[in-house]
């Protein structure tokens, strides 16, 4: 309930409200379309600044899926730092050789009716 006492001004919030969600301007290059732009294109307009920063971005970004990619054995990233396989990584790569050797046990058509 409101004061009837002061300037009626004092109690208006609204200037200390936050914005609704996603009413955030998009950083750039975010805003277009994927793909809008050609990085070997020499008809782009865009300026060299930008096109370095769209070929800096298309670096990291192939970099982090290469990083991204998954351990296909469980030992080798402790071997690699040269550390002793934790138990719960020798028992996985205990558990996918023994996968794997069921997988090749099975007949060429791996268990399906052709």
């Amino acid at each position: 309930m409101q004061s009837n006492v002061g300037n009626p001004q004092v109690y208006n919030d609204g200037d200390q409200r936050n914005p609704p969600a996603g009413s955030d301007a998009p950083h750039a290059f975010e805003a277009g379309q994927k793909n809008a732009h050609d990085l070997f294109d020499p008809k782009d307009n865009r300026t060299l600044q930008n096109r370095l920063k769209q070929e800096k971005k298309a670096e990291r970004d192939s970099e982090r899926a290469e990083n991204a990619k998954t351990v296909t054995d469980p030992l080798e990233p402790a071997q690699r730092q040269g550390h002793e396989p934790s138990r719960g990584a020798q028992i996985d790569a205990d558990l996918k050789r023994e996968d794997e050797e069921l997988m090749n046990k099975k007949d060429p058509y791996n268990g399906t009716s052709h």
